[in-house]
């Protein structure tokens, strides 16, 4: 990533500046914006988020927006409502009243004697999610937005359910939360009522894992922020952005397939990261795609934007499987439609005699998995940039019914989604299909490609599941996550399915044994062909702006480490997140953070789970110094879901605060 101190415009930094909405509460914002923009008003790039402008995102911002900035913008990064440096309470992810808060900051933009009235709206993760949103509301001067790694729909695509199973990651993320959230103002911004704003958010901040838990279907709750509700609510042009190793890659085909307005994507090989930082590489110079965006949509500038394809994919490389990746061989590639302007559906059966293309005589398989299958399917979304890509297959797939094909007689490029025609019977009421698309490499070794989880009580739909009737066989259609990679000839290809997936989902209340009629089922998979004189996209070097300036203090530290007690035959995983210590040269403060999980499952009982979270947030300057330690643990009954959890702030070394949770949430068909 080339670092570049020079733009076209000088910039000058607004390191706080509180905006005071029309209830009263001030918003802490930071603004980078040409010096002259008071005689020369330049558009607003806002990017709106609860993550701490001060010190949560500060080393990412410094890369991002000062760049923008220096090519005529305003770039604006505000602390949500009860977060970083703000007045306020946060109680839940895209609340009406963040998206409320969000359109009077855009009013406030609109209004500054330094804006031409014209604003976009950037942001990953939850920043794409809130982007999407607040352009289904259309405010006034809203006209663009950048959105990457976010989702339209917030049941099926996000960290709390996936294909109606309840994902791990639903108690992990709010255990993140529950830490981030934690964390006190800056003295050095708000003054002596620090320590008042402080106990007020402690006082009044949720364990998230309990209303997420209260909504284990697509009810309103779910609906609410879910813009395929009403795809054509966006009028402000879309640029969506994903990874092949994000958790949100699906969304991208989605919204440039529905959204009216001018809409493109973009999805490279990275993680959940900013694609001119990001890992695996090759990262590409995003910035500079997003100012053409900007200059053509806030500036009236034809950069040529809307003649650009619809999709730029990369397609992967064959990748090795192992835990940690830096860097994925691959090509871009250009496309009007999904999945490729030119593709074929290939479709391979799951007979006796494994996956092949002739359909086999009808037959049946049983299968129970261990509970603890899944040890291999790595993080659910790679966002540490720890050893979390899924492993070597092998382990998983000797708990699984596996069909494989012969060797590959030439290459295939698979791009889009693989879809699982299953016919399939279940003994208990509630049963879960894991379903992974492998790759069979010719020492044996075995990559995944693609998977997908399927709660079977979701047969006809995730708003009103119902309960199978034990040995009653039914036909689903189970859709992959979408994929763009190469398969070299001498490969084979590989489906495996399972009845559980710990740690990457919570197991079903029961063990269950799955009955798969071979012969009836089959997966189809899209193969893009290649056409004749097709180029590929370019893209310029990544450029950013230069890094801040951090003394490091102690040295960051990840671990990911599976371990079996010989004695119960209990299996635990454990995970560790140690950020390191480091001090913000700008302003002083030096910060820490630590994220624990623990994982453990016996492989012949599901109600043996169980899941532990602990964080450690501290910040300090001088003397000034607190800390928070959040627990959170989850496991279950056959009816009821069992979360506790503990916070404790200090001052110094005295512990100022304690708060406990301890609630059971009723479980229903998950």
């Amino acid at each position: 990533m080339k670092t570049t101190k020079t733009f076209p415009r000088k910039v000058k930094e607004t390191p706080n500046i509180f905006i005071a909405l029309p209830d009263g509460t001030k918003l802490a914002a930071r603004i980078w914006m040409p010096v002259d923009a008071d005689k020369k008003p330049v558009p607003a790039i806002l990017e709106y988020l609860p993550y701490r402008k001060r010190d949560g995102t500060h080393v990412r911002d410094a890369l991002t927006h000062p760049y923008l900035a220096g090519h005529g913008y305003a770039c604006v990064r505000v602390d949500m409502r009860g977060n970083g440096d703000s007045d306020g309470l946060l109680f839940d992810e895209y609340t009406q009243q963040e998206l409320d808060d969000a359109c009077d900051v855009i009013a406030w933009l609109v209004q500054q004697p330094w804006s031409t009235g014209k604003v976009g709206m950037m942001g990953i993760s939850w920043g794409g999610f809130n982007a999407l949103q607040v352009a289904a509301l259309r405010p006034a001067g809203l006209d663009a937005i950048v959105t990457l790694c976010s989702t339209d729909d917030r049941y099926t695509d996000d960290i709390h359910y996936k294909g109606g199973c309840l994902l791990n990651e639903n108690l992990g993320w709010s255990a993140t939360m529950f830490a981030y959230s934690s964390r006190p103002p800056d003295p050095a911004l708000v003054g002596e009522r620090w320590k008042d704003m402080w106990l007020a958010r402690l006082e009044a901040e949720p364990l998230l894992a309990i209303p997420w838990l209260e909504h284990p279907h697509r009810d309103a709750y779910w609906k609410h922020g879910s813009v395929n509700e009403d795809i054509g609510a966006i009028d402000a042009a879309v640029l969506a952005v994903g990874g092949w190793n994000d958790a949100y890659t699906n969304a991208v085909p989605r919204l440039v397939g529905s959204v009216k307005s001018p809409v493109k994507g973009i999805i490279g090989p990275w993680a959940h990261k900013y694609p001119h930082f990001a890992v695996p590489e090759p990262r590409i110079g995003f910035l500079q795609e997003m100012l053409r965006w900007w200059d053509q949509w806030l500036k009236g500038i034809d950069t040529g934007v809307d003649r650009d394809p619809a999709f730029r994919t990369y397609i992967m490389d064959p990748r090795r499987p192992g835990a940690s990746v830096t860097h994925l061989p691959g090509r871009w590639v250009s496309d009007q439609t999904w999945p490729g302007d030119r593709h074929a559906i290939r479709r391979l059966h799951l007979n006796a005699e494994g996956l092949t293309e002739a359909k086999g005589k009808p037959g049946k398989q049983t299968l129970s998995s261990p509970q603890t299958v899944g040890a291999d399917s790595g993080e659910y979304c790679i966002i540490w940039l720890g050893p979390e890509f899924s492993g070597d297959q092998r382990r998983d797939d000797s708990g699984s019914l596996t069909f494989d094909s012969v060797p590959l007689a030439k290459d295939i490029d698979l791009m889009g989604a693989a879809v699982l025609n299953l016919k399939v019977s279940a003994d208990k009421p509630v049963a879960h299909v894991a379903v992974r698309l492998n790759q069979i490499w010719p020492d044996g070794a075995v990559s995944r490609l693609s998977y997908a989880v399927f709660n079977l009580c979701h047969r006809d739909g995730h708003e009103h599941p119902q309960p199978l009737e034990p040995g009653k066989a039914c036909t689903v259609q189970i859709k992959l996550d979408d994929v763009a990679c190469k398969v070299p000839k001498g490969h084979r290809l590989r489906v495996s399915i399972s009845s559980s997936y710990w740690p990457l989902i919570w197991p079903a209340p029961e063990p269950v044994t799955l009955t798969i009629h071979t012969g009836t089922s089959f997966m189809d998979l899209p193969v893009r062909l290649p056409r004749k004189g097709e180029s590929a996209p370019t893209f310029a070097p990544a450029e950013a702006a230069p890094a801040v300036k951090l003394v490091e203090v102690d040295k960051p530290f990840h671990k990911r480490e599976v371990s079996i007690d010989q004695h119960t035959g209990i299996q635990r995983l454990a995970i560790v997140d140690d950020f390191g210590r480091s001090t913000i040269a700008e302003h002083g403060m030096t910060t820490w953070a630590c994220g624990r999980e623990n994982y453990s499952i016996h492989p012949d009982d599901p109600l043996s789970a169980r899941q532990e979270c602990h964080w450690t947030e501290e910040r300090s300057r001088g003397d000034w110094k607190v800390r928070t330690e959040t627990w959170s643990a989850m496991t279950a009954s056959k009816t009821h879901w069992h979360v506790t959890g503990r916070l404790e702030a200090y001052e110094g070394d005295v512990k100022i605060l304690t708060r406990s949770w301890d609630k059971k949430v009723k479980r229903w068909l998950v």
